[in-house]
């Protein structure tokens, strides 16, 4: 049993091990012959230019187009690998790099304005003299182009030996207006030290860290840690190599500057704008961004969080599967849809225990995987909020607690999310809401608040804004202390909160402003309602916060800001109403004045009151 135990995990272990890989194919080519197609390439400048853009990830503009060299069509040195390695053979990169460079400046002129470009540059290249010699800004001056529109773009994959000369060389460029990026960082000889040594302006991250970035969380932590360390430091990201939506939304989420790759534009030898509907998912990737400021587990969607894995029928096979897993090393498992509608999952570990059993091999390998799929997994609704989601992970068997979660939406397939990203997403959520909510009430803050009022003027819907403040709070606090005082904001906000989750669920948002100062914003129709409805609650509630005789006299004495002493009127609460009917207000600004002159109106009357200006 033992030896066929033995057998059976090296026939497992072999399903996932390359057996080797065909021969490198042979260039057919003999080194004089390259040698003498190097030569006619310089000498009749045969050198092609084609641009890639390079894109913001917050507003999809084009900030700038990476220049990349091709040789001769159908030749043997067309490809930029096969072309600059042949040209450092022979000792000829500072010629084919001058070539390459004066041909990219050349199709320059015709680059749309104010937009930069990105040149490649070998540091050996940097340390020569003629590099040095101000030939670039010749060149530049010809086609009347602006330095400080040029971003020298520096591979680590070659060695620096002398980084002290190297860092004078470049900030002689920099002091001229030039910029620097530093390109495939991630891979190659000194990452770091090359970042510590040059202090570049542009950090490209290297196309094998964003390749399926999405589903690999070692991956997103050091992006997470190039993007902290760019942002103390001044320095922008550029992530090459993107190829998913979903690698494109991950990349968006972290927080990266910018990017560049097939899904976004292929290298054309014309200056393209970004196709029209990767434009739209990235401002639509950002547009949910900016809404993640106001949600929380409650109200967020599982949906938002979801990626679109590619599902498998039911009569895939076990190899097929087998084949799958080893494409994609960090994916733990497979959606099984059938009819665009997810009927099954089948998690790697649970296949390969079915595999590793004596005969599992051969009963499973050419069978469907409908045969060891769970038929009953966890699927959710696209709109599930989070917390909802959370209760019915916990509540499975303790052999399904850390499986695929399947999302649908319109009863369709959408794709899937992790247990390890409910909870980061979860913590993520509370973390900023707890960063940009008051810490007392708990409620959003002012900057979150703004925002809302923004978004609800932006979308041109009608809402009110219900302005609350609590008439007589300072003497209160004053003569009762603060403490008292801070049960009181409490009470408040929970109250205002209470009354209008009641009588405008779902459509409804609280804040503190700060001090006694609150604000909600609703799109009901029941103002009226429930602002008395508040109202009330208030006068009954604030009424057990004072002793005995101050609430027999109806009032506390207390001094003013002259230091005299003053009958207070036990503490009421004014609302200020202020309606967007008529879409008259186009900013927050214009809304708060209009919101202080009601405020003022209210504060005249002794009692809990509200007014209302359309």
């Amino acid at each position: 049993m033992l030896d066929l135990s033995w057998g059976m995990t090296g026939a497992i272990t072999g399903l996932f091990t390359d057996h080797g890989s065909e021969p490198a194919a042979k260039d057919g080519l003999l080194p004089n012959a390259l040698t003498i197609q190097l030569t006619n390439i310089l000498d009749t400048k045969n050198i092609y230019t084609v641009f890639q853009p390079i894109i913001s990830l917050s507003d999809a503009r084009v900030i700038g187009y990476e220049a990349l060299s091709r040789g001769p069509r159908g030749s043997a040195l067309e490809r930029p690998d096969q072309l600059f390695d042949t040209a450092k053979k022979l000792n000829k990169l500072w010629d084919l790099e001058l070539l390459c460079r004066i041909a990219a400046l050349d199709r320059a002129k015709y680059m749309p304005p104010d937009k930069m470009l990105f040149i490649n540059v070998d540091p050996k290249i940097i340390h020569d003299t003629r590099f040095q010699k101000g030939l670039t800004r010749d060149i530049l001056d010809q086609y009347h182009i602006d330095p400080t529109n040029i971003i020298f773009e520096i591979t680590e994959k070659t060695s620096i030996e002398d980084y002290r000369s190297f860092r004078r060389i470049l900030d002689n460029y920099t002091s001229q207006g030039y910029k620097i990026a530093i390109d495939d960082t991630g891979s190659g000889y000194s990452g770091l030290r090359m970042l510590a040594e040059t202090r570049p302006q542009f950090i490209k991250i290297d196309m094998q860290l964003v390749r399926d970035i999405d589903k690999d969380n070692l991956k997103q932590a050091l992006i997470r840690a190039f993007y902290d360390f760019a942002a103390s430091t001044n320095m922008k990201i550029i992530a090459e190599g993107i190829e998913t939506v979903s690698e494109l939304y991950t990349l968006i989420d972290i927080g990266i500057h910018y990017g560049q790759g097939y899904l976004l534009q292929k290298p054309m030898p014309q200056f393209l704008e970004l196709r029209p509907d990767i434009k739209e998912l990235i401002k639509e990737k950002n547009e949910q961004k900016k809404k993640e400021t106001f949600y929380t587990a409650v109200t967020m969607p599982v949906g938002e969080i979801a990626r679109a894995d590619m599902p498998y029928g039911a009569l895939t096979t076990g190899a097929k599967a087998i084949e799958a897993f080893n494409s994609n090393p960090t994916m733990r498992g497979i959606p099984v849809v059938e009819n665009n509608k997810p009927v099954g999952l089948l998690m790697k570990d649970k296949f390969l225990s079915h595999l590793a059993t004596q005969y599992g091999v051969a009963l499973y390998m050419n069978r469907p995987i409908s045969l060891l799929m769970d038929q009953n997994p966890l699927i959710v609704d696209y709109n599930t909020p989070l917390e909802q989601v959370s209760k019915l992970v916990v509540a499975r068997t303790d052999d399904t607690l850390y499986d695929y979660i399947l999302v649908t939406r319109h009863d369709h397939y959408y794709g899937v999310t992790t247990v390890r990203r409910l909870l980061e997403k979860t913590t993520q959520l509370e973390i900023n809401r707890a960063k940009h909510s008051n810490p007392l009430s708990g409620l959003p803050g002012n900057m979150m608040i703004e925002e809302k009022i923004n978004r609800m003027l932006e979308n041109q819907t009608d809402f009110s804004v219900l302005y609350f403040d609590l008439d007589n709070f300072k003497p209160y606090n004053d003569t009762y202390g603060f403490d008292n005082g801070d049960k009181i904001l409490c009470l408040t906000a929970q109250l205002i909160r209470r009354q209008l989750d009641l009588l405008a669920p779902g459509d409804s948002f609280v804040g503190h402003i700060g001090g006694d100062d609150f604000i909600a914003i609703t799109t009901s129709d029941q103002v009226e309602q429930i602002c008395q409805s508040i109202m009330d609650h208030f006068d009954v509630r604030i009424r057990s916060f004072y002793h005995a005789e101050d609430l027999e006299n109806e009032y506390i004495i207390a001094k003013n800001r002259h230091g005299g002493e003053e009958r207070y009127p036990i503490m009421a609460i004014s609302i200020a109403v202020v309606q967007n009917k008529d879409r008259k207000f186009t900013t927050a600004g214009q809304l708060a004045e209009a919101a202080g002159s009601v405020k003022k109106l209210c504060k005249l009357i002794w009692h809990s009151c509200y007014k209302i200006v359309e």
